[in-house]
Formats: structure tokens, sequence, C-alpha cells
């Protein structure tokens, strides 16, 4: 296992950084493009672990796919409503995008495929997705652990009586009931792959969650590559019959979830910070994470290259009592930064990601701990209370990650500002940003990477 040996900055920092394409954006980009009628052209590509998985994941469904890294272009030629293999073995490694993605896309299709994915992904919510499948028809066999990785998909009986709908009438679109409590992207992968089901559908939301920043996106880009749907009410959301997309060209927007990290360093250590092309117009719920550091005492400004933050070098930072919800991936940066504030720092309504990559609330709270910082775990989040943090370059604190790529990078943000901080198994970054650990070497921040 590698470890990464964090170096501070040497006074205030100004940094300057262009992150890769947003993972999210990416994902559904691919999707879209594969069930579109026609060629897509897809510039500013993630390419990560899990975009890798994703494409390959294509490919061997038979996909017409040509890929330039160097670009950060993909092109794909896609089959409309037609699948091009109706049985084959896929492969979703640990991500959970193109998990559940994936899933809806092959189980609407109506053929007959094998789902694997690494043990990681086992452990993570399906339930609720494959529940709301199995309204529509489609037909599931569990290899290990029902409602889980893996299993195999059977078929559709599209004439199988939904026990939810006895009251269906004859030509109206049939209603799937679903849950988005443990996830917003089982609602996207219903939405982005019900151009598989001519006739349409509706689906209404049972649960209490009501964070759908990331649904926004799914819904935005589906009318960008020529989807109509509408939402009725705040829980009720049609796929029109007789819809489909059209290929296209189409540039990815940066990813704000990683601009968020380098925000961060500079807020905590009273610089400055410009992430190129990243702006308040962007449809990536993390852009409120900018809000909050703003909150907190930086100055924001959009400029024509991107978001500027600028913190204060008499002041310091404030602690915040915030709901992070909709943008529940910075909670890891939030209490990365709030270490350094003054008072204590309050995140709500995260319950969800308990059952992410990993238990991420616990993580938080026994990395804290481990710093020496003193803070309480809640079932939907947690309370920070700042203090000196125990480590230094004679007596270093080693941070374990879990395996989860937002761990690694939101304790880094530590390391840029406090000595003897090491960041254990950094390449888990690969998952979503592969030279994250390159990058803040490019900054002057590496001591020593050894194995």
């Amino acid at each position: 296992m590698k470890e990464f040996h964090m170096k501070p900055f040497a006074g205030r920092p100004d940094i300057h950084v262009c992150v890769p394409g947003s993972k999210s954006i990416t994902n559904r980009a691919l999707l879209m493009a594969a069930l579109a009628e026609g060629t897509s052209v897809l510039r500013g590509i993630l390419f990560s672990d899990d975009s890798r998985v994703f494409i390959e994941a294509l490919q061997s469904i038979g996909y017409e796919i040509s890929v330039d890294e160097g670009r950060a272009e993909v092109v794909i030629h896609g089959c409309g409503r037609k699948i091009p293999k109706d049985k084959v073995s896929v492969y979703v490694g640990s991500a959970g995008t193109a998990a559940r993605f994936l899933t809806a896309m092959l189980a609407l299709s109506g053929g007959e495929y094998e789902l694997a994915s690494s043990e990681q992904m086992k452990t993570r919510p399906m339930r609720p997705l494959l529940e709301a499948l199995e309204q529509m028809g489609v037909l599931f066999e569990y290899k290990e652990k029902l409602y889980s990785f893996p299993f195999r998909i059977l078929g559709r009986d599209i004439q199988k009586k939904n026990i939810y709908n006895q009251d269906h009438q004859a030509g109206a679109l049939q209603k799937i009931y679903l849950n988005i409590d443990e996830s917003s992207q089982f609602l996207s992968a219903l939405l982005l792959s019900g151009v598989l089901c001519e006739k349409g559908f509706i689906v209404e939301l049972t649960g209490k969650r009501d964070a759908r920043a990331y649904v926004k996106i799914s819904m935005k880009m589906m009318e960008e590559f020529g989807c109509h749907m509408e939402q009725a009410g705040e829980n009720e959301y049609h796929i029109l019959p007789g819809q489909s997309y059209q290929g296209r060209e189409y540039q990815i927007e940066p990813d704000v979830s990683a601009a968020c990290y380098f925000y961060a360093m500079a807020a905590v250590n009273h610089g400055t910070a410009l992430v190129e092309h990243v702006h308040f117009d962007s449809t990536q719920g993390d852009i409120r994470f900018l809000h909050i550091l703003e909150k907190m005492g930086c100055r924001l400004e959009d400029t024509k290259e991107g978001i500027r933050l600028m913190a204060s070098e008499a002041e310091g930072l404030q602690g915040v009592d915030v709901v992070m919800s909709d943008f529940s991936d910075q909670t890891m940066t939030l209490a990365a930064v709030s270490i350094f504030a003054e008072g204590m720092t309050t995140i709500r309504g995260v319950g969800h990601i308990r059952k992410q990559e990993s238990d991420r609330i616990h993580a938080i709270v026994t990395e804290l701990r481990r710093l020496g910082i003193a803070c309480e775990e809640h079932e939907d989040g947690l309370v920070i209370h700042p203090g000196q943090v125990k480590s230094s370059f004679q007596a270093p604190v080693m941070i374990h990650t879990y395996e989860d790529h937002r761990m690694a990078m939101a304790f880094a943000v530590v390391g840029t500002r406090q000595e003897g901080i090491v960041i254990c198994d950094p390449l888990c970054c690969r998952k979503t940003y592969e030279d994250y650990f390159q990058v803040l070497t490019n900054l002057g921040l590496r001591l020593q990477l050894e194995e």
C-alpha cells in the first residue's frame, strides 16, 4: 500500500488549476449516447476507474466506441432502442453510477444478462431500483444475496400484472413506485433508460428524501439529447410515449466535486484559488459548497476564467450549521475545513452517505478523532469541535481512507496546512480523479510517496 506524506503550503497559496470533467455528467452522457439514434462525440470526458468501467461495459454489450484519452474525447455509435447484444455478461466494478444505470438499461431492454460487481458494490444499496424494475415486469435471479450483485436479468414480461396498479386503465401510463432515500441514482437510472419503454411510464416517489440535484442534471441532459419528460408535482415524473435520444456533440462540464477540494485548501490556508471553467451556472449540486465557504468567511468572484475564492488573511473561518443532503459528497471536505474554524460545525441530512463507498459519517468521525479533534456522530450527520491537530513532522498521523476516494481527497486538505498528515492508499482516487495527488505534487505539497 502506498502512502502520501503531505507537506503544508509555505505561506498563503495562490492556486490555479483545471480539473477533469464531471463524473456524473460523463456517465449520463455515455448512457444517453449509447441509447441515441446516430453518432455522438463527447468532449471533456472524465477518464477514471469508474468511467473506464462504464465504457468497457458498453463495449462488452456490443457498442462501437472510439476513445481518445489524450483529447478527453469519446465517440459512440448509438443504436437507439436496440441493444446490440441481448445476451452477455457485464462487469460494473465498484462504480455505483454504472451499476445502477446499466442495470436499468439492460433490464428494460428485455434481454438476458449476467451482472457482476466488486465486493464493495455488493454491499451498496440496489433493492429499491430492482423492486421498481420488477414492477415493470423484469425478472431477476440472485446469485448470492437477495436484491444485490451478482444477479441475472432473465428478461421482461411486459404483460405481467403490476400489483401496485390493479386499477390501471387501458391506455394510461403505468405507474411505478420508487424510494430514493438511499440514492437519487435509482430515479435517474429509470428516467435515463425510460426511452426503452415506448409506451412511457410514471415514477412516483414514496420516501422522504427531497435532495434531487443530480436528478435535475439527468432531466436537463435528457432534454439536451432530445427526450422530453414532465414532472407533475413534487414527487411524480412522467416519461412520455415515443421518446428517443438523438446523437450529438456534447461538452462535459468540469467536475465541481473535484474543484471543491482546491477551494477548501485556499480557505484553510488564507489563500486564493481559481478553478478554470467552474461557474455559478453549473448544474452540479456541489456548487453550493462554495457558498458554505462564503458563509464561513471567504469571498467569491465569478470571473471569465472561473470562480475565484479569496480567504481573509486576517480573519479566521467561522463554524456553520448546514443541511448537506443535496451536496453530500462535500461532507468530508467541510469536515476537513471545520477543523480550522472558530466555533463548532454541524452537518445534517446526510444519513444516506453511510451506504456509499464507505460508512462515510463513521469514517469521518474516526479519522477526526485520530487527529485529536472532538466530534459527535449522529445517525444523519455529525458535530465537529475545532481544536489543535495532534500530528507533527516527528509524529505523523496516518489517515485511513477506507477504499473511498473522497476520504482521501478531503483529508488531504488538512495536510495542506498541518504537518505530519499521511494519506494511506492515495491511489483509491483513481475512481474519479486519478491525477489528484500528482496535481498536489505539482503544487509543491508532496514530501514523499513510498510503498
